[in-house]
């Protein structure tokens, strides 16, 4: 077998304090946050005098997860636009499935989220949304119905 399974996604931020907020209000778990720095991550992510704060994420089943990072140096780059269009190149969302997607778009709005389209309804299998929140991050939302 090549793989085992996906362990998790990095998102860069600037504000990690902030992100973890949007997504534990999402109703992912805080499993853990700490410094980094040293020459074995220098090594694996190429890149020198790293020294950053991460924090590791899991949604609620325990198979997903999300590691954001916060660089202090060296300082984190921009390689595109903050409001990014769905059609630019690169990873643009994440997807949750939820139960109730008009509650959980609601209770992101406190954390700042906005809808990028509309709330709109596939067939009578879900209702879809994509929501984008603290530092651009898009995610997507997803009920199925039935």
């Amino acid at each position: 077998m090549a793989i085992q399974r996906m362990d998790n996604v990095l998102i860069v931020v600037d504000d990690l304090d902030a992100v973890i907020s949007f997504f534990v209000e999402l109703g992912m778990e805080l499993e853990g946050k700490a410094p980094v720095e040293g020459r074995w991550v220098e090594r694996v992510i190429g890149i020198d005098d790293v020294r950053q704060d991460i924090a590791m994420l899991r949604t609620p089943d325990g198979h997903g997860r999300i590691e954001l990072a916060m660089f202090h140096t060296p300082k984190a780059i921009s390689a595109e636009p903050k409001d990014a269009p769905a059609n630019t190149l690169g990873i643009r969302r994440i997807m949750f499935a939820v139960d109730d997607i008009e509650d959980v778009v609601d209770r992101l709005r406190t954390h700042g989220a906005e809808l990028v389209g509309d709330l709109a309804r596939y067939e009578d299998s879900y209702r879809l949304c994509y929501v984008r929140g603290p530092e651009g991050i898009i995610v997507g939302l997803a009920e199925q119905l039935n």
